[in-house]
C-alpha cells in the first residue's frame, strides 16, 4: 500500500513500521547449537536429491521441524527478528536467520542439530506501504496510469475512501479470482479495507464501497479522477486468520474477465506451492513487472497493522507458513506494490504462488496463494 499527502501535489509517503517476530515451539527447546560442522547430520544425506525443494521434499520437511522446534529459544534474542527454512550455496538445506544487527550475526552458531545456518542481516521487515521518497518505478508500461477499460491488472487501485489525517494511500489491484458466481479483484486487507474505525476521515470500510483504478494516491487524493472498476466485499481477514487479503466484484465491463496483469498476460487457473530458488515474478503499482527467487519457506511473521491511513499502529499480527522472496535493493517488492500475485517466472500461463504484502530492502513475504483461495473457497481465474 502506498499514501500521499493532501496537502500537496506531489506524493509523499509513510511507511506503517512492522517487525518481523517468530513464534513456533511446539515442542519445548533444546540447546543443541555448535559452532562447527557436527561429525554426524540429523538430515540423511541419501535425502540430498534433486527433488523440488518444497515442503513436500523430505529433507525440506526435516529442517523445518528443527527451525520450529529451536524458534521459540533463538528468537529470545530482541535482534533474531525471524527464522525460516532455506537452501545454502552448497545445496543444503538449512535454517534462516534473519537479524537485525552485526552482534546477532556474529553470535549465531554455525550448526543447530546437525543443519547448517544461513545468517541474513536485514532491516525491520514492513506493510508495503511506501516511503517518502520511495516511489521509484519505471518501465515500459506505467502500472500507476487510468487505464482504457476493461482493466488490466496489476496495477495501482485500492479503497476509494483511503485517506485519512491529511493523507491519501493506495496499492495493487493483484489478480482476478471466482468466488462461487462471482469474479473478484484480490488485493490485500490492508489495501482494501484495513479501516475499521471512523478515526481521521470520519468513515470506515464497509460492503459495496467504491474499488477504484488507478489508487487515490496517483489522482491527487481525488476519486473523482479515477474510475470505479469494482465493489468491496469485506471479509475480515484480520487479525483473526493467517492471510492479509480482501476482495471486491468486478463492476460488468470494467475488469477484463480473463485475469490478465499488466506485463504477465493471462495466468493459470491451477497454483503451485512454493520451492526453495523457484523463479518468480510479479507485476505491481510502483515497480511494475519485477522478478526475483524464493528464498525461504516455513517463516513465521510479526507485522503491525494500522486503522485507517496513516491513523498508527493499531494492532499486531502473527503470521505463519509464510513465504520469503529475494528483494535485495527493494528491486522486486516497493512500497505500493502491496497485493501483487506473485508467478512462477514463466512465459505462457504461469501458475499463482503467493500474494504479497510486506517487505524490506532485503526480503519480501507472500502469504501462499492456496491459503488464499482457501480463505474464500475460490479459483484462479485463467485458462
Amino acid at each position: 500500500m502506498h499514501r500521499t499527502s493532501t496537502r500537496k501535489r506531489g506524493l509523499t509517503m509513510l511507511f506503517v513500521g512492522v517487525a518481523l517476530v517468530l513464534t513456533i515451539g511446539l515442542w519445548g527447546c533444546s540447546n543443541s547449537d555448535s559452532p562447527v560442522a557436527p561429525n554426524s547430520s540429523n538430515i540423511s544425506a541419501n535425502l540430498i536429491s534433486s527433488n523440488a525443494l518444497d515442503k513436500g521434499n523430505p529433507r525440506i520437511q526435516a529442517v523445518m521441524a528443527i527451525q520450529d522446534r529451536h524458534t521459540k529459544r533463538l528468537m529470545e534474542d530482541p535482534d533474531v527478528i525471524g527464522t525460516a527454512t532455506t537452501v545454502n550455496e552448497a545445496g543444503q538445506p538449512a535454517i534462516m536467520l534473519l537479524v537485525t544487527s552485526e552482534n546477532a550475526r556474529a553470535k549465531a552458531a554455525k550448526y543447530i542439530d546437525g543443519v547448517p545456518v544461513e545468517v541474513l542481516l536485514t532491516d525491520p521487515i514492513y506493510a508495503m506501504k511506501g516511503k517518502p521518497g520511495g516511489d521509484g518505478g519505471g518501465g515500459k508500461v506505467d502500472h500507476k496510469a487510468k487505464q482504457t477499460t476493461p482493466i488490466k491488472l496489476g496495477t495501482s487501485g485500492g479503497w476509494g475512501n483511503d485517506l485519512a489525517n491529511g493523507y491519501c494511500c493506495g496499492g495493487t489491484l493483484g489478480a482476478l479470482i471466482q468466488v462461487g458466481g462471482q469474479k473478484r479483484i484480490l488485493s490485500n486487507y490492508h489495501v482494501f479495507e484495513a479501516d475499521i474505525v471512523n478515526g481521521g476521515n470520519g468513515t470506515r470500510a464497509t460492503n459495496g464501497d467504491d474499488i477504484i483504478q488507478p489508487a487515490l494516491i496517483d489522482v491527487n487524493c481525488n476519486a473523482g479522477n479515477a474510475q470505479v472498476v469494482a465493489t468491496l466485499v469485506v471479509s475480515h481477514s484480520l487479525p483473526n486468520s493467517n492471510v492479509d487479503c480482501s476482495s471486491a466484484n468486478i463492476v460488468s465491463g470494467m475488469v477484463d474477465e480473463s485475469g490478465a496483469i499488466l506485463e504477465i498476460g493471462t495466468i493459470s487457473s491451477t497454483t503451485v506451492g512454493a520451492s526453495v530458488n523457484q523463479a518468480v515474478k510479479k507485476s505491481g503499482r510502483t515497480s511494475g513487472l519485477g522478478r526475483s527467487k524464493i528464498s525461504g519457506l516455513n517463516a513465521t511473521i510479526n507485522i503491525q497493522y494500522e486503522n485507517e491511513c496513516a491513523g498508527g499502529v493499531a494492532f499486531t499480527k502473527t503470521f505463519t507458513g509464510q513465504i520469503v522472496i529475494a528483494n535485495k535493493g527493494t528491486k522486486f517488492l516497493k512500497g505500493g506494490d502491496s497485493g501483487s500475485l506473485m508467478v512462477e517466472d514463466v512465459t505462457t500461463n504461469p501458475r499463482a504462488v503467493g500474494l504479497l504484502y510486506a517487505g524490506s530492502s532485503t526480503v519480501a513475504i507472500a502469504n501462499p496463494i492456496d491459503d488464499v483461495l482457501d480463505f474464500y473457497n475460490a479459483t484462479m481465474v485463467g485458462n
